[in-house]
């Protein structure tokens, strides 16, 4: 059975936990597997034809390889179930505890076009990508929604840093201080550039508005003519509801050993406007006037709710 990279000869720490510490790349905060054979990541070498999909984490990031694989099979359905979405799109910078499996030793039995999913941060993005003109594609989700899904994930994910408390843990959001750092400077990086370089900047809240128009948008930008009923038919196939039940889609593969559901589903509830179940009115108050002046220099359009 294929399951994650991170299934590979796992160890427990000397207390019985599983869970990991974070390091740190050029200030950017991220799992000590990632630090440990960042070496490689960094040499990766990229082709022309490669696509990068990145996003900060619990961001949109299954969505969007979900949409580009369909689009790039032409809504072929048995296609795109050909293999789990980490097998058929490495994740660049993961490895296993050990480096016996990464997403960098997948890529490297992979002929390009290659389809690659990373969390890093532009600054921390392989220097190979922008010499070989790779397109990206980049979605970005409103920061409350993200951290709400963040947390979750983090609760479930028995290999992630432990998240303690939410009000401890919307503060470290608030801070920078998770994996992949802070969303903010994230988001900002690949803004900024997005006209310097082949970016296509997406936003997960008009994806949910109309899919239609996004699915569209990203079709021309792979340079895919699709007709309309095929990327109907995309849109489809991609919704969240359908996406859960899909198994190569839905992480299921994953064993309960890592992923423990009884905490949360690894794909959990797909909406916009969720944090406001979780923000308390002292938190969203904070939360906002912080947001107001971090961003203040960065006009992205970005919407709690739609």
């Amino acid at each position: 059975m294929v399951i994650c990279l991170i299934t590979a000869n796992l160890k427990e720490n000397m207390d019985g936990t599983t869970r990991e510490r974070l390091s740190q790349i050029q200030g950017v905060p991220v799992l000590e597997r990632v630090v440990k054979y960042w070496a490689r990541v960094e040499k990766f070498q990229a082709s022309n034809e490669d696509l990068l999909i990145t996003t900060y984490p619990k961001a949109g990031t299954t969505w969007t390889q979900e949409v580009v694989d369909s689009i790039l099979n032409e809504g072929d359905v048995e296609k795109c179930k050909r293999a789990p979405t980490q097998v058929r799109m490495p994740f660049l910078e993961m490895t296993a505890p050990d480096g016996s499996s990464s997403g960098i030793t997948k890529l490297e039995v992979m002929d390009p076009p290659r389809v690659i999913k990373t969390h890093l941060p532009i600054q921390l993005v392989p220097r190979s990508f922008w010499d070989a003109g790779c397109k990206v594609i980049y979605m970005a989700r409103n920061p409350k929604d993200t951290v709400v899904s963040y947390y979750h994930f983090d609760r479930m994910h028995l290999y992630q840093p432990e998240p303690g408390p939410w009000p401890q843990y919307l503060e470290k959001f608030m801070k920078g201080q998770l994996g992949w750092g802070s969303w903010y400077d994230h988001v900002k990086g690949y803004w900024r550039e997005r006209h310097n370089k082949k970016i296509l900047y997406i936003l997960y809240e008009d994806m949910k508005e109309d899919p239609v128009r996004e699915v569209t948008r990203i079709a021309q930008f792979l340079e895919r003519q699709l007709s309309k009923s095929t990327i109907e038919h995309i849109v489809q196939m991609t919704a969240f509801s359908v996406m859960r039940e899909n198994p190569m889609a839905n992480y299921s593969t994953i064993p309960d050993t890592i992923f423990d559901r009884a905490a949360s589903e690894f794909m959990r509830k797909g909406e916009v406007g969720d944090w406001k179940n979780h923000f308390s009115a002292e938190e969203d108050a904070a939360f906002e006037e912080h947001y107001r002046k971090i961003m203040s220099d960065c006009p992205i359009p970005i919407r709690f709710t739609i």
